[in-house]
């Protein structure tokens, strides 16, 4: 158990981070919480459906840590430390048999990206971990041309068999198997297909959970709340935990239609901000993320420290901002609050990124980027992985542990990422009402 602090209650593996400063007040006063946070969280669960499985993209500016981004379809399970493995077992048998009890098997549904053979190599994680967990798993394809079963190798030297799907009544099912879930590793960008729709399968995570009705903006709402019952357990600041953000609609980046809206809600977040680095002596110029208010993959996405920036676009930034995954149009956009970066590895800057299957952490990797800067987004091409490691913890006394050894300083990623899965949980159950 060397590796844990309090593993049995929290589930928060001691890891890692590229952070070696001193313990920050914001990480100081999460841990010395720690037994008051994990009593709130099982109230939380108690209370809540989680999703069956979340990650969560951080920031930590040192004076603040926050997410900026929640994912309900992660594709990077091919990222984690291989040592995770056993956490995400045990975590997936909870929560299947939540929902199935007897747990037949499983029927899951990737993305249509038979091309990218490292995000097939995280359906093969999936895959694995679920059998680990048990479970008979097999992958059903969504794409018309995926007539048989087809095997396609993987670059780790592994193969995954990909079946067509086929529609029985009002379940989903694969030649010889009928299974009692269905798992979405696919954010339904491009809309919901017949085939999904009016199951009785339990379907997870649910199919309001989509890009096609989710929204940023309403997560972030959520998180409001989330946060700001947090900040007086902990009698704490909301904003040091929280991004400001702000949405425009009916932007069109084509036609130059919505700037007034866009260049008015970007100064109005400046400006919280400014006020915000005063009271805190941050030395650092303030910006915002401009990003479409649905979808993944980091696309129209860009980073702005003045309201002109967003009247003064040229061709190809107005062609970037425009399109979304699967080629949709962006007409709404999410103006969030920037949150610097100051995790280096290797000199290059780097954000954590956090995974969670039903309410427990089970690792995590750093999304590095080597031409990205502090104050920019890190989800673009040239973008690599760091998976991140176990940490051996100075639990037990040992005379070469330092002063600063002992605190499990993943801790408060953990908490914040689980705060970000709870607002999600939150915000599926409105949209769901």
């Amino acid at each position: 158990m060397r590796h844990f602090i309090n593993a049995q209650e929290t589930m928060v593996p001691h890891l890692t981070t590229a952070l070696t400063v001193p313990l920050l007040e914001l990480e100081q006063r999460i841990l010395n919480a720690q037994s008051t946070i994990e009593h709130w969280f099982r109230q939380q669960w108690l209370e809540h459906t989680i999703p069956f499985y979340t990650s969560v993209d951080l920031r930590n500016a040192g004076f603040k840590l926050a997410p900026v981004d929640t994912n309900l379809f992660p594709g990077g399970f091919n990222n984690l430390n291989p040592e995770f493995l056993p956490l995400c077992v045990q975590a997936a048998q909870s929560a299947i048999e939540k929902i199935c009890p007897e747990a037949r098997g499983v029927l899951l549904i990737p993305e249509n990206h038979t091309r990218n053979l490292f995000y097939l190599q995280n359906v093969a994680q999936i895959v694995t971990i679920l059998k680990r967990a048990g479970m008979k798993v097999r992958v059903g394809s969504l794409l018309p041309e995926i007539t048989q079963p087809t095997e396609i190798p993987l670059p780790n030297g592994g193969t995954l068999t990909l079946e067509p799907l086929q529609r029985k009544g009002n379940r989903l099912a694969l030649d010889n198997f009928d299974p009692c879930v269905v798992l979405l590793n696919n954010d339904l960008s491009a809309g919901v297909p017949d085939i999904l729709k009016n199951l009785e399968q339990a379907v997870l995570p649910p199919l309001a959970a989509g890009w096609t009705t989710r929204r940023k903006s309403q997560h972030f709402a959520a998180y409001d709340r989330v946060a700001d019952e947090f900040s007086k357990l902990l009698d704490i600041d909301p904003w040091l935990i929280n991004p400001y953000f702000a949405t425009c609609g009916e932007i069109d980046f084509q036609h130059h239609a919505g700037e007034e809206c866009l260049a008015a809600q970007v100064d109005g977040i400046l400006q919280k901000m400014r006020m915000k680095y005063a009271e805190y002596g941050v030395k650092e110029a303030p910006f915002v993320i401009v990003k479409a208010d649905a979808g993944t993959y980091g696309m129209g996405i860009m980073s702005v420290k003045d309201a002109s920036e967003v009247r003064d676009l040229n061709r190809k930034q107005r062609n970037k901002m425009s399109v979304g995954k699967e080629g949709l149009q962006v007409h709404d956009v999410l103006v969030q609050e920037g949150v610097y970066t100051f995790e280096h590895i290797n000199e290059a800057v780097a954000e954590p990124v956090v995974y969670m299957v039903d309410h427990f952490v089970v690792g995590g990797f750093y999304r590095v980027h080597t031409e990205r800067h502090v104050d920019e987004n890190l989800n673009a091409p040239g973008m690599h992985f760091v998976p991140l490691a176990f940490e051996s913890s100075c639990i037990m006394p040992n005379p070469e542990c330092s002063p600063d050894d002992t605190p499990n300083r993943f801790y408060a990623y953990g908490v914040v990422a689980r705060l970000a899965m709870l607002a999600a949980a939150l915000e599926l159950e409105e949209m769901e009402a």
